[in-house]
């Protein structure tokens, strides 16, 4: 699943995302987009929060995929 999927799924908001993972809003937006990438402290709290594993996550957008 994406980022953007996995978001979705808890409708949450980017704002929502970015405050519970203590990031900019605008970090998440570009990884959302395939624009930038969380690094593996990052990843760890992306899998918390969403209750999934790394190799359950694509990191690269809808339209690329």
């Amino acid at each position: 699943m994406t980022l953007r999927m996995l978001r979705a799924g808890t409708k949450m908001t980017q704002e929502e995302v970015a405050q519970k993972l203590d990031i900019a809003t605008s970090t998440l937006s570009k990884w959302e987009n395939g624009k930038s990438f969380p690094d593996v402290s990052e990843i760890k709290k992306l899998e918390e929060l969403y209750n999934v594993s790394y190799a359950d996550i694509n990191f690269l957008p809808n339209n690329t995929v």
